[in-house]
């Protein structure tokens, strides 16, 4: 490459260090972004494809990335908490932290993240805005149940239907009261359609997808599971062990030793948050689902809590999704080869003349 550049990042702002190594050319300028034009004409003028830009990775540089990688720019993610390890000064301010960035990249030690293919970022924030609106419904629920609570409605702890057409019907005898329970049956109706719309379009994006048909064929994982899972590990091929696995989505132990002391506390929660719910949810279903996974996550639970075995059980449904991702095999597959290995390991059964001379042997032991 000839150009580099080195960007640091705000929603407002964003400042640039870039050089050209074959003239020696380099500068520090900052931008606003209140018109793409000026930013879009900025990237045209100063240098020309391919380059590369470095910058920290953010969740607000969408438009931005799409803009100069549409003028042929490669960019790359750093990450954050590196690029600011290896910063030497302790001065911190937009033009140094850009021009770290542009060192970093001239130096070959730039700390660069795997980033998503577009197709990926878009289904998972169609799954985070599934989330966030199946929050807002279960709000709308418990204040819905409250109300019915003070109407002497409720006799179970679930808010059906007929309890919700009951409490319709009824006059609350406040209209402060009646205005609440209107507005919250109004909104759970609105935010159930919401969801329903969100989780037609995910599923219009996993038809044809192979990749989420064999996740399928594991028990507990459903649709919602296996697209997080998919879409949130990217390839397969660029982990070489289930431990990395699990640390990329932060289910891997957090240890502090020292010496002969050995000593492991909860998980990490480095990586997506929502994955290790999906996979929480997915336990639980696999653990009445499978004998083999509900054995293993009773005795656990037994041993060491409910807690410790769902979040143990979701690591391992994790590792079984990678490896079937990484074959390309389903369910079935999977277990089947397990079985064969296990049977491998196990050591063979002595024939007759085997225990017979085995026996005999003994005796003449025990004889002499």
């Amino acid at each position: 490459m000839t150009f580099y550049l080195g960007v640091d990042f705000h929603p407002r702002t964003e400042t640039v260090s870039w050089v050209n190594l074959e003239t020696g050319e380099t500068d520090t300028v900052t931008l606003r972004h209140e018109d793409p034009e000026v930013v879009r004409a900025f990237y045209q003028r100063v240098c020309q494809p391919p380059a590369v830009i470095g910058l920290e990775s953010s969740g607000s540089s969408v438009w931005w990335e799409r803009l100069v990688e549409g003028l042929g720019y490669e960019v790359w993610h750093g990450h954050a908490a590196e690029i600011r390890r290896t910063a030497l000064s302790r001065q911190k301010n937009d033009r140094r932290d850009a021009e770290h960035i542009l060192d970093l990249l001239l130096a070959g030690t730039f700390p660069r993240l795997w980033r998503p293919e577009p197709a990926s970022l878009e289904v998972l924030g169609l799954l985070r805005l599934r989330h966030q609106l199946v929050r807002m419904r279960t709000m709308a629920s418990n204040g819905l149940q409250a109300v019915a609570f003070s109407a002497g409605l409720v006799r179970k702890r679930r808010l059906g239907p007929k309890l919700v057409a009951d409490l319709l019907a009824r006059d609350l005898g406040s209209p402060a009261l009646n205005l609440k329970r209107d507005v919250l049956v109004d909104l759970r109706a609105q935010l159930s359609q919401q969801i329903d719309a969100v989780a037609t379009e995910l599923t219009r994006r996993a038809l044809g997808d192979r990749r989420v048909a064999l996740l399928l064929t594991h028990p507990g994982v459903g649709l919602l599971t296996a697209l997080a899972v998919v879409h949130t590990l990217g390839p397969a091929e660029r982990f070489a062990r289930g431990r990395q696995v699990a640390a990329y989505a932060g289910l891997d132990p957090r240890e502090r030793s020292s010496g002969d002391h050995r000593r492991y506390l909860g998980i990490s929660k480095g990586g997506s948050k929502l994955l290790r719910f999906l996979l929480g949810q997915a336990a639980h279903v696999a653990s009445q689902r499978d004998p083999a996974l509900g054995r293993s996550y009773r005795n656990l639970a037994y041993r060491r809590g409910k807690a410790t075995a769902t979040t143990a059980l979701a690591r391992r449904i994790l590792i079984h999704g990678w490896i079937m991702l990484r074959d390309g095999i389903d369910y079935a597959e999977f277990r089947r080869r397990g079985q064969q290995r296990l049977a491998s390991r196990r050591p063979a059964v002595p024939t007759a003349a085997g225990r017979n001379g085995s026996a005999s042997s003994s005796l003449n032991r025990s004889d002499r």
